[in-house]
């Protein structure tokens, strides 16, 4: 009889993506043309043995436990013109705001008491905070951590050494800074005047200096398959902590407002072979892309972690989908536990994360 957990090869001669799966399932590195492979299937049955490896994977890692992260999005304000980005600094039609450090702790504390494992503190890359060099939002890293002692998540965008050091100091335990795409000609087209080899390198450093690293790819933006093996490649170069893969989702008033929305099932294919390639990491199932009704096909192909969570009152915004299930308290702690206990999934503890960092670290 089949446990709970259990992988178990279909009694049937063995397949390419038999061989590639039970590859996979012994932890032997999948070369770039069993990359190719996964990420070609279609068919109905093929997927599901893909979903149903990769649970096994997190299964073997993490058993049933899942890390819920808060997002405190504090500013909207950027300096860049990304092609796709609703916050881009062109988008003159955009109401914006920026947080005070007082609103920052508050949503921050708030969030915490909810049950959050993780607090991701966001923002575009506000001209304000490069100009005052982010001593207040240091200052905010080291008052929260002081009063919590929660781990937290800095997503600045690409910030100098010197300030990364800072926040290291004040006791940031990650950074994220999402390349988008590992394609250097795409990126160009995407991240629009931005440094490619400025933005990786930042990462690196940020590694060297103790912190974590969060890596994130972007899917529907005109990506090929070989684009995304490029970003699993080089994922796996810079060692990244966790790995992010989101759906684009067209956004008004921006260059690729027209550009057509592929099938969600591309971006749940990706988080399973990100599992099958990285089977100790964590990978988000976000709520920005199609809220609180995306989240149980994200967690079945493979997540382990749910982001987003965002408070009802906090005035706070999404990434990708601004609003979604913000107002009416769908993006909070208690609205995903039922789902995860649908998907035969538990919240981890905060020790259970602490150790994880700890093991990583």
């Amino acid at each position: 009889m089949k446990k709970e957990g259990d992988f178990v090869a279909l009694d049937l001669a063995p397949t390419n993506l038999d061989r590639i799966l039970e590859k996979a399932i012994q932890e032997i590195p999948l070369v770039r043309e069993e990359l190719l492979f996964l990420l070609r299937l279609s068919e109905e049955n093929d997927l599901s043995k893909v979903f149903e490896a990769a649970r096994f994977l997190r299964t073997r890692y993490f058993k049933d436990r899942v890390f819920i992260y808060g997002f405190v999005y504090f500013s909207t304000h950027c300096r860049n013109d990304c092609a796709f980005c609703l916050y881009r600094r062109s988008n003159h039609s955009l109401e914006r705001y920026r947080k005070t450090d007082s609103e920052i702790m508050e949503t921050a504390l708030s969030l915490v008491e909810s049950g959050v494992h993780l607090l991701d503190l966001t923002m575009g890359e506000d001209p304000l905070y490069f100009e005052t060099g982010f001593e207040p939002l240091v200052k905010t890293v080291e008052a929260i951590k002081e009063n919590t002692n929660i781990p937290i998540m800095i997503s600045t965008g690409v910030v100098s050494e010197e300030v990364l050091g800072r926040f290291k100091k004040a006791g940031a335990d990650w950074y994220a800074c999402y390349q988008e795409t590992h394609t250097p000609d795409l990126y160009r087209k995407l991240r629009r005047g931005q440094s490619y080899d400025e933005r990786m390198e930042r990462k690196r450093a940020a590694r060297k200096m103790g912190f974590l690293i969060e890596e994130g790819l972007l899917t529907g933006v005109g990506d090929t398959d070989e684009d995304l093996v490029n970003s699993l490649e080089e994922m796996k170069s810079l060692e990244a902590d966790q790995i992010r893969v989101m759906s684009f989702v067209p956004q008004k008033d921006t260059p690729m407002q027209d550009f057509p929305t592929i099938p969600r099932l591309r971006e749940l294919l990706l988080i399973a072979v990100m599992r099958l390639v990285f089977p100790d990491r964590l990978i988000p199932a976000s709520l920005d892309v199609d809220g609180l009704n995306g989240l149980a096909e994200r967690l079945n192909s493979g997540a382990n972690v749910v982001t987003s969570i965002i408070p009802p009152q906090s005035g706070l915004a999404g990434v990708s989908n601004h609003s979604l299930d913000i107002a009416d308290g769908n993006r909070t702690v208690g609205k995903i536990i039922p789902l995860l206990k649908q998907s035969g999934l538990v919240p981890a503890t905060r020790y259970d994360y602490a150790e994880w960092i700890q093991r990583r670290q």
